[in-house]
């Protein structure tokens, strides 16, 4: 029994209990009634629910597949990616006399579409191992499929383009890699990666914001377990060393690493060259070299509130 609500005309029919109007409906889903929770009455019978029908229809019932439309849409592949898989048949009727299956899969993706797939593939592989968020894969796909499309990096492998793809979407997405970390998720050598970096800046005519020593030392310190006045000590020392013109030529990484060093050495969190090495990508003597530069200035690159375990007069000279 049901009564409709005065109001609007346009309004739709409210479903309630005539004796209780205030009361919030149950929902029996299986037997499809809507009944009253102060006095039993069924209200309303025969109910569609409109929820989801998480039921497998695929002939593999072991695999947990409640899936009814597919995947959803990719708007990088051409068509919207709207192809039908036909499933591997089971039954008699689905194979001829001589046993070759009747309905096969015919040209259900094009090779442009099946190259980039594979890509996404591998960016989304080397994304997840150096943990990187979901917009900078979308970032690199589309840069993938603008170079793919374009035709101009012709007779380069699609896997080192995407390394490149994915180095340069950090750097537009302000959180760098260096070409070390991306080589190292990847299976292209550093020099290849380098060599289609500069190609793919040059077909797509876009650029990159330089990188500097800040762009890597929160993560370069986190990862060797450095507390945040370190941190912040080591931020200013670089900062402080390329403003005087101290570390002229040398790239942002060995003066970042050589930054962490010093002020790692000056406070009770003493790290070794090696480790800071092995965590920055570079060599203990670019360390070493980028350190000697700095160290005869050392008491004008420290902040001023901080505090020393050892004194600067004390530290490593190397």
């Amino acid at each position: 029994m049901a009564s409709t609500s005065r109001g609007d005309a346009l309004a739709l029919p409210r479903v309630q209990c005539p004796n209780h109007p205030d009361s919030i409906l149950v929902e029996d889903y299986r037997a499809g009634d809507m009944i009253c929770p102060d006095c039993g009455l069924v209200v309303g019978d025969r109910v569609i629910d409109v929820g989801s029908e998480w039921r497998t229809f695929s002939n593999e019932k072991a695999l947990k597949d409640p899936s009814r439309v597919g995947d959803a849409q990719n708007p990088l592949l051409n068509g919207g990616d709207l192809t039908t898989m036909i499933g591997k048949g089971t039954g008699a009727a689905s194979f001829d006399e001589f046993g070759n299956s009747k309905y096969q899969n015919r040209r259900t993706m094009s090779s442009s579409d099946r190259a980039m797939l594979n890509a996404f593939k591998e960016i989304s592989t080397m994304a997840d191992r150096i943990n990187l968020p979901r917009n900078i894969i979308d970032r690199t796909n589309n840069l993938f499929k603008q170079v793919y499309e374009q035709k101009s990096l012709k007779g380069r492998a699609n896997d080192a383009i995407a390394s490149a793809c994915l180095y340069i979407a950090c750097r537009q997405e302000g959180v760098p890699r260096t070409f070390k970390e991306i080589c190292a998720v990847s299976r292209i050598s550093k020099k290849e990666i380098g060599r289609c970096f500069k190609l793919i800046l040059k077909a797509l005519e876009t650029s990159v914001d330089l990188i500097t020593t800040g762009d890597f030392m929160s993560r370069f310190c986190s990862n060797l377990g450095l507390p945040k006045q370190v941190q912040m000590a080591a931020t200013f020392i670089a900062r402080k060393a390329v403003e005087l013109d101290l570390v002229p030529g040398r790239s942002p990484i060995s003066v970042a690493a050589a930054a962490i060093y010093m002020a790692s050495q000056a406070s009770a969190e003493k790290k070794t060259q090696k480790e800071i090495g092995d965590i920055a990508g570079v060599a203990d003597v670019t360390i070493r070299q980028s350190y000697r530069l700095i160290y005869p200035r050392a008491a004008e690159l420290f902040p001023p509130d901080f505090k020393f375990d050892t004194p600067v007069d004390k530290l490593p000279q190397l």
